[in-house]
């Protein structure tokens, strides 16, 4: 199960090894041992412009997942892409009073569970139910590993 993991970021080291074997572990825990996920750190600038080319949202995000399986075409182990702002994940993890490794943790646990079909802009029922299995995912990896370094 590949885990591709590539910083854009000059700022903040991120230990790409570390996300790496978080990714695997998380990938196991929802079924998905056997597919591959690439992570993506970047700034503000380009999440900005990857929201507003595929989402039509002219303004950065801290998290984007682009899933394979809901583009359709032959089946792959690629589950798809998951995308990380690093500016926008460090401004949260101030205003939410916890740490950037934490902060990382919960995007790329949201992101991932993008990847593998939930979605909470489905509707209440929807986000309450991915929003469990995040915090599911998030507890079974306590103590948290490190996957930045300031």
């Amino acid at each position: 199960m590949p885990v591709f993991v590539h910083s854009r970021v000059r700022h903040v080291l991120v230990r790409e090894a570390a996300v790496r074997r978080v990714v695997q572990k998380l990938l196991a825990s929802v079924g998905e041992a056997a597919s591959e996920i690439s992570i993506e750190f970047v700034g503000d600038t380009r999440m900005r412009r990857l929201n507003r080319d595929f989402r039509q949202k002219d303004r950065t995000t801290d998290v984007l997942a682009f899933a394979c399986r809901e583009a359709g075409g032959p089946e792959s182990p690629m589950l798809g892409d998951v995308v990380v702002s690093v500016p926008t994940a460090m401004r949260q993890a101030v205003s939410l009073g916890h740490s950037l490794n934490e902060e990382f943790l919960r995007l790329l646990i949201h992101g991932l569970l993008h990847v593998v079909g939930y979605d909470h802009e489905r509707g209440t029922k929807e986000a309450q139910r991915m929003r469990g299995k995040e915090e599911k995912l998030l507890a079974a990896l306590k103590p948290f590993p490190r996957l930045v370094k300031l």
